[in-house]
């Protein structure tokens, strides 16, 4: 009789992955990161258990959107105070935090619970090309499509 295969968390291997955003559109390349934080490219993928890789995305302030969205796209926030809610398009928050752009995109594709959270505590976006993560010898992904 075959069982099903469950991955632990102890005997999860982890990988380091570089992408570069240069020319990427960000909902496209928001997608295959928040699927490799989860581990769904692995086929040891358990739903219940984070199996994901660490994710280091660079470029992130040259990332492309389609048709109008640099002028129409609005992001909002709210200061909890009355009166606060604050709003910036697109085009504001790639100049200004092109890195909390790109991480509003992929969290919002990770589950919604502690898992999601731990999910997105591996992913590391920076705006320019360098990044601190070295020492984890990082291969370089390439994206589908």
């Amino acid at each position: 009789m075959r069982t099903t295969f469950m991955a632990k968390a102890n005997e999860i291997d982890r990988k380091w992955y570089v992408i570069d955003a240069k020319g990427q559109t960000l909902g496209r390349l928001a997608s295959e990161v928040a699927s490799i934080l989860r581990g769904k490219n692995k086929p040891t993928f358990t739903p219940h258990v984070d199996t994901g890789d660490h994710v280091i995305i660079i470029n992130a302030s040259e990332i492309h959107l389609t048709g109008k969205k640099l002028s129409d796209k609005i992001y909002y926030r709210h200061t909890n105070f009355p009166g606060g809610l604050k709003q910036r398009t697109a085009l504001e928050m790639r100049t200004n935090y092109p890195t909390k752009m790109l991480e509003l995109a992929i969290k919002g594709m990770l589950p919604k619970n502690s898992l999601g959270r731990q999910m997105f505590k591996k992913l590391h976006v920076y705006a320019g090309p360098e990044h601190k993560q070295q020492a984890q010898q990082p291969e370089v992904y390439e994206l589908r499509g």
